[in-house]
């Protein structure tokens, strides 16, 4: 698992020329939860899509990734509601990761599947169709897919947002779990509540840290 922490420095990302992190430098510890806190527009999804690999860093550097391609979860708004994909169809894909695309999926993988599927009380949707389910189990589906991914790093864009209590529940604990299983979890939020719960908070704005450390100081700060 992915204990040992990232290392960001002097990091400096955005997409077609739009500069959106300007030097950012932090450090995320291993196998703990951190919080990315920050207006719209501060660089949290930036700065998660740098550290999952999607977005190339114009400057700077990130070292202590690990060798697992990183897990990241999009906000449930970014799937297309039309996609003609069933709930454990989804899921599966997240074993994709270890067996590539053309691969046969292997009866252990299909215990892993079942299993994080049930992590996320899911099991009852396996057969069901993304664009059937509410908003919150969507999101749940997509977090399922990125635990079956089995990665020593999780990144989670705003996963609560606007869900209800039962899915933001499902998704907290199915955090803390994997953390205190030696996972690195870094989540963008809105929310003071799940920012407290963190172990570790960073504060972006304007595509800067301006605070970092423990959740109540960086709260602190940003209020």
């Amino acid at each position: 698992m992915h204990t040992a922490g990232i290392e960001i420095t002097g990091l400096s990302a955005g997409y077609r020329g739009n500069r959106v992190l300007h030097e950012v430098t932090a450090a995320i510890p291993g196998g703990q939860v951190t919080a990315l806190m920050g207006p719209n527009g501060s660089g949290k999804s930036t700065l998660l899509a740098v550290l999952g690999g999607v977005v190339t860093p114009l400057a700077g550097s990130v070292t202590g990734l690990g060798e697992s391609r990183p897990a990241l979860v999009v906000q449930q708004q970014a799937i297309p509601a039309t996609l003609p994909i069933t709930v454990g169809e989804t899921v599966v894909m997240g074993r994709w990761a270890h067996r590539g695309l053309w691969r046969r999926i292997t009866r252990a993988d299909r215990a892993i599947v079942a299993d994080c599927l049930a992590r996320m009380d899911i099991t009852d949707l396996t057969d069901r169709r993304l664009d059937t389910l509410s908003g919150g189990q969507r999101q749940r589906v997509l977090l399922a897919r990125a635990l079956a991914q089995q990665s020593g790093l999780l990144l989670l864009d705003e996963p609560g947002t606007g869900l209800d209590a039962t899915a933001r529940t499902a998704i907290s604990s199915a955090i803390r779990d994997v953390a205190a299983a030696g996972v690195t979890v870094v989540h963008a939020t809105h929310d003071p509540v799940e920012a407290r719960d963190a172990d570790h908070c960073l504060l972006l704005r304007g595509g800067r840290v301006v605070e970092q450390g423990e959740p109540e100081a960086v709260l602190a700060a940003a209020a």
